[in-house]
């Protein structure tokens, strides 16, 4: 066997070995010096990915897994969520989506490791931040700060988790796949905030961590004081500049954001995978050697989970595995070629630091040698316009702006971050094609409604001698909740024409029918609503509706923050105001609706409910109900709310989500083609101006069964549910366009092999249990367009279709090489490419 032979068996002998030792359960020790995480004395290039286990359902995880492992990854990072694991003070909920034993050892079964975020504060777009509503009333407590109460309560939820990981044998020294934890979560950006007891929170959280003896190393992300033996972490769209607070800790970048979070009434954001790739690669090129994509699966924020103010329901975060599960393409694959090219420099890069070298302007190199003989190289162009030719080790590379090339052998090029050729995936669910899309409206048959209760509905409401504030009034038992007061024409408001409102989140202002209503957004929710109403003789009553989209989740003292109607005044047209704030007011926490329970299967059937076709549209506080046939298949179901306004929606009593679809986006701000080329930031890259953010709601397969299902919706503003429709994918449309001057796959490449003696390769693949049906285009010669709009150039090969026709048709996927010995030459000395478009359905 040649020597090449041998260090191929020795690179696979290895991975199959690590992966043995997570599904086996053997014990490993984890520790770390400033170059890595060491793994049974082994230092190891890590990538992560962040999957949240309750932003799913636990039939999808084996398959999320799967797809990450495949992805290139080889660690799986979560939160803990402890307002879901401990709702009442002492009682305890691991069932379901927060069975979180299930989802550790399903990462286990697949050969993967799992750093845990415990925290216990999460932010992640989270509900209050993860933080349980009771402990916000216990007397005295002050959140995230060297407070005696809240250190207690904190220690004891970190104990109980750490406690079920030991039992479940779930730690790595155990045979299981906990090699890192974390405790508390980006304090350094608000540490500022809580002064000197802020740093005594730090060191007391760090020493607490360490006493739970969970032997394996702890992390605290964002924060340059972290105490050793702590590692203090990198979060942010780049951390190659990041440096650890000690030369014995290895640098690790705990959050890179794959795309950013959705807020009802902004635009989508997305991040080019030419940026995320770049930001990997630098970070690696500098002297990284863990690094975790927030998120790599996003999922959907079910129920009221959803944090504040106005987070949207999916979380899908452009993430290389969208909220679905379907694989997003290029985004999934071209990080994956990335990852194997990681791969292949990972015994240079935890060898040895770097070593820097100026090639010209914005231009660098970094080499990572295991001797003399021997290195690695990135190959860095920081340029954010100009492509450039260098010269490294005697050799000529371009590398285009804003880019890194990556060299495991310092001399052939297997991976720019800038030369995107994995395939692309055609539309998503929101694209209704007959051949990938199974759609059924629900229609205007079947449905029944019942009329809420505009203000005090109930003898269990209570009076107060001023406005309340909300959250310490519901303690977010609901979203809702009715201030009510009334007022004289004759005497206190005359003659009152004109009715101000400063408030928070969001109102709906009632004088026997809807008098306005108000909102925020999220970087501001709150907002000062002006009406014009006209009393009547007598006694008039204002009923105002305030309603919370999730509770703050970040930011200094957020915990604090409040949220309803701040102050309410009365004033006439000649300027002269009345503050009636600090009158009598009556409250009614939540909606008779919920009281009743109308989102549940039980009541499905109550003579409560209104039947018949002729359905009330376009009203207010208004409950819908109906039943469905789901879509045939296995996959998820998308709910079209398009037609609704503002609400919530439960499918077979499961809560799928807040939706507010009568909130648009500014009609300004997007752009079709987003340069990747430059700095990244959350506002950069949108899409969908002028729309809501979000119409598509995802229902888990396993919410529906065979026969009728029941949707129930609350609708708050006015909607037509009669054109509501239910869609599954069943297919998927792919593409490629592969140049014979782009780089032959990664994995093709293998030491002491030049990469100029191998082709490019057109890769198809589908999702797993689908199959390529048909070939929509094929061209070899100078193709012109981009997936979708593809046509042929000028110069085109005459058998190409039917060469691609019998590689692909009836496989999961297929590879063509790049070559005109695959296709014959139609322009010799003209540089050609392939480009295919292919159908996938099951």
């Amino acid at each position: 066997m040649g020597s090449k032979d041998s260090l191929i068996v020795t690179v696979l002998a290895i991975l199959v070995f690590k992966d043995y030792l997570c599904e086996s359960g053997l014990a490993a020790t984890v520790t770390y010096d400033h170059r890595a995480l060491v793994i049974d004395g082994q230092r190891r290039v890590l990538l992560s990915g962040s999957i949240h286990y309750p932003r799913s359902t636990p039939e999808v995880w084996p398959e999320l897994i799967r797809k990450s492992k495949e992805g290139g990854l080889d660690v799986i990072e979560t939160y803990i969520f402890w307002n879901y694991h401990e709702p009442v003070r002492g009682e305890y909920y691991f069932e379901g989506r927060f069975d979180l034993v299930r989802f550790v050892k399903v990462v286990q079964e697949a050969g993967l490791y799992v750093h845990l975020r415990i925290g216990p504060y999460a932010c992640a777009e989270w509900n209050y931040g993860g933080f349980p509503t009771w402990l916000h009333f216990i007397p005295g407590v002050q959140f995230r700060t060297s407070n005696a109460i809240f250190k207690e309560e904190m220690k004891r939820f970190l104990a109980k988790i750490v406690t079920i990981m030991k039992e479940e044998k779930l730690f790595a020294t155990q045979g299981g796949p906990i090699i890192l934890a974390q405790v508390e979560n980006e304090y350094g950006n608000v540490e500022w905030a809580y002064g000197v007891g802020g740093e005594l929170y730090v060191k007391w959280a760090a020493e607490t961590a360490v006493s739970l003896n969970t032997t394996v190393p702890w992390v605290m992300c964002q924060q340059e004081d972290a105490p050793d033996p702590i590692i203090n972490t990198c979060n942010g769209f780049y951390c190659d500049e990041f440096t650890p607070n000690s030369p014995s800790k290895p640098k690790m970048w705990t959050e890179n954001y794959s795309g950013w979070f959705l807020a009802f009434g902004n635009p989508i954001p997305f991040r080019p995978v030419e940026d995320l790739a770049f930001s990997v690669a630098r970070f690696f090129e500098t002297g990284g050697t863990f690094q975790n994509y927030y998120m790599y699966f996003g999922g959907t924020n079910f129920g009221r989970t959803a944090g504040g103010p106005l987070i949207a329901s999916s979380y899908d975060y452009d993430a290389p595995i969208d909220e679905y599960g379907f694989i997003r393409q290029p985004k999934w694959g071209h990080l994956r070629d990335l990852h194997k090219a990681i791969k292949q420099c990972e015994g240079y890069l935890v060898n040895s630091d770097p070593t820097y070298e100026r090639l010209g302007v914005n231009l660098e190199a970094h080499i990572y040698y295991k001797n003399t003989q021997e290195c690695a190289a990135f190959l860095a162009n920081i340029d954010k316009s100009l492509d450039a030719n260098v010269t490294f080790n005697g050799n000529s590379y371009n590398l285009p702006a804003w880019s890194v090339s990556i060299l495991p052998d310092c001399k052939n090029v297997i991976f720019n971050t800038a030369k995107v050729v994995s395939q692309r995936s055609l539309g998503d669910l929101s694209y209704a094609h007959p051949t990938t899309m199974r759609e059924s409206l629900l229609g205007p048959s079947a449905w029944g409604w019942y009329k809420e209760k505009v203000g005090i509905w109930s003898d269990n409401s209570f009076t107060g001698s001023s406005l309340l504030e909300q959250i310490n009034t519901t303690k977010d038992t609901s979203d809702y909740l009715w201030y009510t007061t009334s007022c004289n024409k004759q005497r206190t408001c005359q003659p009152v024409p004109v009715f101000l409102l400063a408030v928070a989140f969001h109102v709906l202002f009632y004088l026997e029918t809807v008098a306005g209503f108000g909102y925020g957004n999220h970087e501001d929710a709150s907002f000062t609503l002006s009406k014009k109403v006209t009393l009547n003789e007598g006694n008039n009553t204002l009923d105002m509706l305030s309603m919370i989209i999730g509770l703050q989740n970040y930011g200094p003292w957020f915990d604090i923050a409040g949220a309803g109607i701040f102050s309410v005044i009365l004033s006439d047209l000649m300027n002269n105001t009345e503050d009636v704030s600090s009158r009598e007011w009556t409250y009614q926490i939540g909606l008779e609706g919920e009281y009743l329970g109308l989102d549940t299967i039980s009541l499905a059937n109550s003579s409560l409910w209104t039947l018949g076709s002729d359905i009330p549209i376009n009203q207010s506080l208004i409950w819908y109900k109906t039943t469905f046939i789901a879509p045939e298949g296995t996959g998820p179901l998308a709910l079209n709310l398009s037609s609704m306004g503002k609400g919530q929606a439960w499918v077979n009593g499961q809560g799928i989500g807040r939706y507010w679809s009568a909130y648009l986006a500014p009609s300004a701000g997007c752009t079709e083609n987003c340069d990747y080329r430059g700095s990244y930031d959350a506002s950069k890259c949108l899409k969908n101006c002028g729309q809501p953010a979000q119409t598509l709601y995802h229902i888990p397969r396993t919410w529906v069964h065979s026969g009728d299902n029941l949707l129930v919706l609350h609708e708050e503003l006015g909607g037509d549910p009669s054109k509501i429709s239910v869609s599954t994918r069943i297919g998927q449309e792919v593409c490629a366009h592969v140049s014979e001057s782009d780089p032959p796959p990664v994995d093709a490449w293998t030491p002491n092999l030049e990469v100029m003696s191998l082709n490019p390769e057109v890769r198809l693949s589908c999702e797993q249990g689908w199959k390529i049906t048909s070939i929509n285009f094929a061209s070899f010669g100078t193709p012109e367009g981009q997936c979708g709009k593809f046509s042929q150039g000028i110069c085109h090969g005459e058998n190409v279709l039917s060469v691609v026709q019998q590689a692909c048709i009836g496989q999961e996927g297929c590879s063509l090489p790049v070559s005109a010995a695959n296709f014959g030459d139609p322009c010799p000395g003209v540089l050609k490419s392939l480009a295919i478009e292919a159908l996938c359905s099951d």
